[in-house]
């Protein structure tokens, strides 16, 4: 008798879209007691980005999630005071991402791949990468200015030697950065920062990629090969070496029309439990892979930070609205002392106005601003309705 193999689950493109919005902590009630640190283990990665409009990105991860958040205790929850108590390690997973500590060991193959890049952008003198080594030795952590300066004064890659080491060792494992200061990072020895029981790279590359794509799939709830690759920046090989060991399920979605794996526990139980209403980052881990976001929830968004002014759309920094499990809209906020200001505010329908109205005063009051100000919506004629529901 030939073995057959077990069919795979076949799933509803309304279905794929509830496992995906629980998985990323959306649906239900949010475990609170775990708070902004258990919203980082639950998505393994929260992404770090240098614009900060509403606030920075990372502090908008928990605050979807959670609400309102205290801001101190997002930091502290993040990085910590001092390298004894490591909780968090930034490492390159998505993109420069927060990551929990005991992951370490599972980014061993991308350290050994670092080290054996046979070359790199910017060059380093013999000895330029030991002395910075030797400087954190003896000093304890220090940050690129404390190294001997981040910039050799011309544009802002133009690096300098110090601070091209001391990244490059941070890519190499040597060096880790668990905690900030400002918004500088605060560079240590891992041999130092890292708890004892996690310094080694015992794990081979397949093992660590397994536990990976495990992950991803648990933070994702569903996805395609190329969803779980993007999630932790994975090669499309590399997942598929590993997938069929990684605990994760094949699935058919609606629509989709390409295979697709599921976590087990995603499929075990029908979310349930009250839809979050929010505005998203564009970095936010269930938004962050654009094909994807078109895929799940029909939704068309990119950042046009980088794109120039008399050719942005929907505005610098324009932050999709969620809400009821679906994307309705967008907001481009900015801040004017204690005004929030809605640059631009496109949405899809009137319906969306209230869930629109909800969510920017929802941020207003977290970020300490007392006033709302809409300066134009799309279409115009939502502008009045939306003015009336801010009150």
């Amino acid at each position: 008798m030939t073995f057959q193999p077990p069919a795979a689950v076949a799933l509803s493109t309304d279905e794929a879209r509830r496992i995906a919005l629980h998985a990323q902590g959306f649906v239900g009630a949010p475990d609170r007691r775990a708070g902004v640190r258990g919203v980082l283990r639950h998505l393994g990665a929260v992404q770090l980005d240098t614009i900060s409009v509403l606030a920075r990105s990372h502090e908008l991860i928990p605050y979807a999630r959670l609400g309102a958040v205290d801001r101190p205790k997002v930091e502290s929850a993040y990085w910590s005071p001092d390298s004894e108590d490591a909780h968090a390690f930034e490492y390159w997973s998505h993109a420069a991402c927060i990551l929990p500590v005991e992951e370490w060991p599972h980014f061993a193959f991308r350290r050994r791949a670092y080290r054996s890049r046979p070359q790199w952008h910017h060059e380093l003198t013999e000895g330029a990468y030991e002395r910075v080594i030797k400087q954190l030795h003896a000093e304890g952590p220090l940050t690129a200015t404390e190294l001997g300066g981040a910039k050799n004064g011309g544009e802002w890659w133009d690096w300098s030697e110090s601070k091209v080491a001391v990244e490059r060792a941070l890519m190499y494992g040597d060096v880790v950065c668990t905690r900030r200061r400002g918004w500088k990072r605060v560079y240590d020895l891992a041999e130092r920062a890292i708890p004892g029981e996690l310094q080694h790279d015992d794990l081979t590359d397949s093992e660590c990629v397994r536990r990976l794509v495990a992950l991803a799939g648990r933070s994702l709830g569903v996805g395609t090969r190329e969803d779980i690759s993007d999630y932790h920046r994975l090669k499309n090989a590399q997942v598929d070496a590993v997938i069929a060991d990684s605990g994760l399920v094949p699935v058919e979605v609606e629509g989709w029309g390409k295979p697709a794996w599921a976590d087990p526990e995603a499929l075990a139980t029908a979310p349930r439990g009250r839809h979050r209403t929010t505005l998203l980052s564009p970095f936010d881990s269930l938004i962050w892979d654009r094909p994807r976001t078109e895929r799940i929830f029909g939704f068309t968004h990119r950042l046009e930070a980088y794109v120039p002014k008399p050719k942005r759309i929907h505005g610098y920094f324009a932050m999709p609205l969620l809400s009821g499990g679906r994307l309705l809209g967008r907001a481009d906020p900015a801040r004017e002392g204690t005004t929030l200001v809605a640059r631009q505010v496109s949405l899809d329908s009137p319906k969306a106005v209230p869930a629109m109205a909800k969510a920017l005063r929802e941020a207003a009051s977290w970020v300490g601003c007392t006033e709302l100000r809409v300066d134009r919506t799309t279409p115009s004629e939502l502008h009045k309705p939306l003015r009336h529901e801010l009150g």
